[in-house]
């Protein structure tokens, strides 16, 4: 037994290796090429190098080992991570009327949208920065570099609908190559200019912050794509767990990564030349398209992890109210985190070619991931204080101590990100601000019609008392209605009644709420309210990263004596035209955006997995 749950955990550690530190793991192909660009004004001197190459050491032991595998990974929510369940966990912590509720729900969803543009960044540039290893070889070859980008990127897109069950077991052991060979690499430059091993002294990293002024500050900016990956382990701790992803940070990615970047620094000084793009040259020129072929290999697999992980938070995002209802597909029988949105999946796929056309290399995208990543960095920090403050309840002396240190380092990480604004940091935050308005339209439209039905509302147990008072003519079958959180009388129940003069012998209301939980128990998932005459409330509870399947759980139903044959069920369903009608509301323009979004967003029945020959909808309209 000990020798099986031993066995599962070097698993799921190999695994691990292979997804959540893809990101990270392909740091080395581009941050010191990107630091010593000519554009920042940087010398390469030995004190400089010793400097940057001690700042990218300490910055991975406390942004990544102390802050994230240490702290943040603490903050699950039921085994959860990553932005969208910290916000949930953050917005649980302090009531619903609390001042800072609305406050942190903005910072996360800042936070989440920052991921999306990391999610673009990430593919355009791993890859541009693996293949750039031809100019190396042969400098003619830089005029191909962008296309075999393009036909990589468009590739690895268009098999996303078959899903990665059948690759995914080759992630783990081609990144244990990729981190291997990162190693084997550092050791051999560190052996021939062992004087770099003096940058573990911490001292260095601030004498050369202290002696550079504004230009070390500049150069911040791109240390930073040095940590870029961090905020994926956190958010596939629900994939792993939070042991494999600590035994494979410090037993594999953090000795290599650590180790190869001290080679490179190794490298630079006994051969400046090099520093047109390092990593390349580490083992002189035979070892180039070897080279090129394993990082193109990383950076697909880099690619897959922040493609997959876009799925995943666009369906939390959907779950939490946050975005309309899109079309999902499981492309795997036996994994249900294997998802496939086609409209994310393609909008991505162009956004990342227009990046990789644009900016047509990754010096010059360096600038919009640093934006990306410290800006997801900083609403995690802040997300984490009021967690650990207004949920684990420690003194308020704690709570600071533990995130201020973080707080201050992810604020100066973010600023020296933003003078590349012009530079290529504009793109992540257009991305961000174009999602930030899509999400909070969507939302605060959703409120608008459910404070219109709430309004109108009929109360459904009034209603019930003067039905039966002079009841209907009943016929076999079941109906059950969708019926929202407030709704009173559903409005299809209403029409029905009114168009066909009839009520099924069995009524069921409908109602689904979806916690700011991940997952939700199997005890906790049902409620049924008797309401006499042969009438039932039915309320079903759900996790934002549960998978709605209603008639699944009405077969549960049959525990609590409420038993369902789907050829005698029949769903009643109000289909919501929403009219933009003038004054209150939103401003003109979100309300015509929040029209066109319903408009199109999947139907509910679709959503819920409801048998379409099964489902009759009724059309209602609601001005916002």
């Amino acid at each position: 037994m000990l020798t099986d749950k031993k066995s599962s955990i070097a698993a799921l550690t190999l695994a691990a290796v292979g997804i959540v530190y893809g990101d990270i793991g392909t740091s080395p192909l581009y941050t010191l090429k990107t630091i010593f660009d000519a554009e920042h004004g940087l010398a390469l001197t030995q004190a400089n190098l010793l400097g940057i190459i001690s700042l990218i050491f300490w910055g991975l032991t406390m942004i990544v080992s102390l802050k994230y595998v240490t702290l943040v990974l603490r903050a699950d929510n039921r085994g959860e991570g990553g932005i969208m369940a910290l916000m949930a966990l953050a917005l649980n912590s302090v009531s619903k009327s609390s001042a800072w509720h609305f406050p942190l729900l903005v910072i996360g969803v800042l936070g989440a949208t920052m991921f999306y543009g990391d999610s673009v960044v990430t593919p355009a540039i791993s890859v541009l920065g693996a293949i750039e290893g031809l100019e190396v070889a042969a400098p003619a070859l830089e005029r191909y570099v962008v296309p075999a980008a393009i036909v990589v990127l468009v590739s690895l897109y268009a098999v996303q609908r078959h899903g990665t069950a059948g690759i995914g077991r080759f992630f783990g052991p081609i990144m244990m190559v990729w981190f291997a060979a990162l190693a084997v690499m550092g050791v051999i430059n560190i052996a021939q200019e062992p004087a770099i091993l003096r940058a573990l002294n911490p001292l260095h990293a601030f004498t050369f912050m202290y002696h550079n002024g504004f230009i070390a500050f500049v150069a911040l900016g791109a240390v930073v794509l040095a940590f870029t990956g961090a905020e994926a382990l956190y958010a596939d701790m629900g994939h792993f767990g939070k042991k494999p992803i600590r035994m494979a940070w410090f037993m594999v990615c953090f000795p290599a990564l650590a180790l190869n970047y001290f080679g490179q620094g190794a490298l630079l000084i006994r051969h400046p030349e090099a520093v047109d793009n390092p990593f390349f040259h580490q083992l002189g020129s035979w070892s180039v398209y070897p080279l090129v072929v394993l990082s193109t290999m990383a950076a697909v697999i880099a690619s897959q992890a922040t493609i997959s992980g876009t799925f995943s938070m666009t369906k939390q995002a959907i779950a939490l109210g946050l975005l309309p209802r899109m079309r999902v597909l499981h492309t795997s029988e036996h994994q249900i985190g294997q998802i496939y949105i086609p409209a994310v999946n393609w909008l991505q796929l162009v956004v990342v070619l227009c990046a990789v056309i644009g900016f047509g290399s990754s010096d010059s995208l360096a600038g919009a991931y640093g934006i990306a990543v410290t800006a997801t960095m900083l609403a995690t920090t802040v997300l984490t204080f009021f967690v650990i403050r207004y949920r684990w309840h420690l003194p308020l002396l704690v709570c600071f101590a533990a995130t201020g240190f973080f707080i201050a380092m992810d604020i100066m990480l973010f600023s020296a990100s933003t003078l590349k604004l012009f530079h290529g940091g504009w793109m992540p935050l257009a991305l961000g601000t174009a999602l930030f308005t899509i999400m909070l339209t969507w939302r605060t439209g959703r409120y608008l019609v459910f404070r219109n039905l709430e309004k109108h509302a009929i109360p459904l147990e009034d209603f019930l008392s003067s039905l039966f008072v002079a009841p209907p003519a009943r016929v076999p079958g079941t109906a059950v209605f969708l019926r929202g959180e407030s709704d009173g009388v559903p409005h299809a129940m209403l029409h029905n009644l009114s168009h066909n003069k009839v009520l099924h012998e069995r009524v069921v209301f409908l109602t689904v709420h979806i916690l700011e939980e991940p997952y939700v128990t199997s005890d906790e998932q049902l409620r049924i309210t008797d309401l006499g005459h042969n009438c039932y409330q039915l309320n079903i509870n759900y996790g934002f990263k549960d998978e709605p399947d209603i008639p699944s759980v009405l077969a549960l139903c049959a525990d609590h004596g409420l038993t369902f044959e789907m050829m005698e069920t029949s769903f009643f369903i109000a289909r919501q035209t929403v009219i933009s009608a003038p004054g209150g509301g939103m401003s003109p323009w979100r309300e015509h955006l929040f029209v066109a979004m319903s408009r199109n967003a999947r139907a509910a029945a679709d959503y819920y997995q409801i048998p379409p020959n099964r489902v009759i909808e009724l059309g209602t309209q609601v001005e916002i």
